[in-house]
């Protein structure tokens, strides 16, 4: 029999010889681990910062852009200013250059509106009331058609379909019955069984 020194010996030589790496200690193994949990931790702490960057470089992105959403439209309306100072500034004794003036700032000022989606959203009389499109100032008894819009206070504007002022209106209600003839939903009139 061989003892069992020479054999571990031999074994570790045709180990060698085969190609094979001789087997590490502990040591090493756990060293190994270690240098790999610590690049790993690295590379997640770099990815980490790397998405705050990003976080933080979008959140500035955005604030900026509200910042200065408006700047577009501030330049369109600022040809609009320079005509109403000038009609300030025109002569109280010509009306109709006043007149016309005003009207061509008014039309500056319809122009900007429509190049940023502006549309007046405002209802014919007679037109059926939109609580979604209308503010109802006044419900006033009428022979229209209740809920009928009456009169139109102020002009409603809409940015792309979406309502920015509703239009203000007076709105048609139904007469009221008069005392002899009762009124079919009040209480009172119930009879008793």
């Amino acid at each position: 029999m061989s003892d069992p020194k020479t054999q571990s010996e031999n074994d570790r030589a045709e180990g060698s010889s085969a190609g094979q790496e001789p087997r590490r200690s502990q040591e090493e193994l756990l060293a190994d681990a270690q240098a790999q949990l610590d690049e790993q931790r690295e590379a997640r702490l770099r990815a980490l910062a790397d998405a705050d960057n990003t976080r933080k470089r979008a959140q500035a992105e955005i604030a900026q852009a509200r910042k200065f959403a408006t700047e577009r439209l501030i330049e369109e309306l600022l040809p609009v200013m320079d005509s109403l100072d000038a009609a300030l500034g025109a002569s109280a004794d010509d009306g109709a250059a006043l007149l016309s003036g005003v009207d061509v700032t008014r039309k500056q000022l319809l122009g900007v509106f429509e190049r940023a989606g502006v549309v007046e959203a405002t209802p014919e009389p007679g037109q059926r009331f939109d609580p979604h499109r209308h503010q109802a100032m006044v419900a006033v008894e009428s022979e229209q058609e209740p809920n009928s819009v009456l009169a139109v206070h102020q002009k409603g504007y809409a940015l792309h379909e979406r309502i920015v002022r509703p239009a203000l209106v007076t709105v048609a209600k139904a007469k009221t019955v008069e005392n002899g003839a009762g009124n079919p939903i009040s209480d009172s009139n119930l009879e008793s069984n």
